[in-house]
């Protein structure tokens, strides 16, 4: 039975009709029309479906979108500035290389943002933490972790969040 719920994603707010069952990773990409978050294993385990729910990062393949009313969602498409300017971990991920086919990219980049809102000067052992549940298979992970080491250094500079 559908139940009509609001969901706050990137700061707007949306109305959008879900059954208990609905994952929120569907209703992001389907119903919201939000893509750039990727459903790859369904199952929790490679991290593509990475988004912050209230700060924290949560896989969104197995977390229900009813379970989120309430919460504020952010995703891939909530970070850069509405002038279209890449966020700073963003923007560290093309300096440096650490994108490839582009698909671990969102989740790993929305991991990296949960690790730098709380921790702004983590080591690479926090970085490599971090990022532990997001798996990539083409680029490795020494350019993901420079490019978080030099993002933490980016938003310490400019005071970014």
């Amino acid at each position: 039975m559908k139940q009509l719920i609001q969901l706050e994603i990137n700061g707007r707010v949306y109305d959008v009709a879900v059954e208990p069952r609905d994952l929120l990773v569907d209703v992001l990409r389907k119903k919201v029309g939000l893509t750039g978050t990727k459903k790859g294993c369904g199952a929790g385990d490679c991290g593509a479906c990475t988004v912050l729910v209230d700060g924290k990062p949560v896989l969104s393949c197995i977390t229900l979108a009813i379970a989120c009313k309430g919460k504020k969602i952010t995703t891939i498409e909530g970070l850069a500035r509405p002038d279209g300017t890449l966020h700073p971990i963003q923007q560290a991920f093309v300096d440096h290389g650490a994108i490839q086919c582009g698909f671990c990219t969102p989740g790993m980049i929305m991991s990296a943002k949960g690790l730098l809102d709380r921790n702004p000067k983590p080591s690479q052992f926090e970085i490599k933490r971090a990022i532990a549940g997001n798996i990539c298979r083409c680029t490795g992970y020494k350019k993901i972790v420079e490019a978080i080491e030099a993002a933490s250094g980016a938003i310490s500079t400019e005071g970014v969040k």
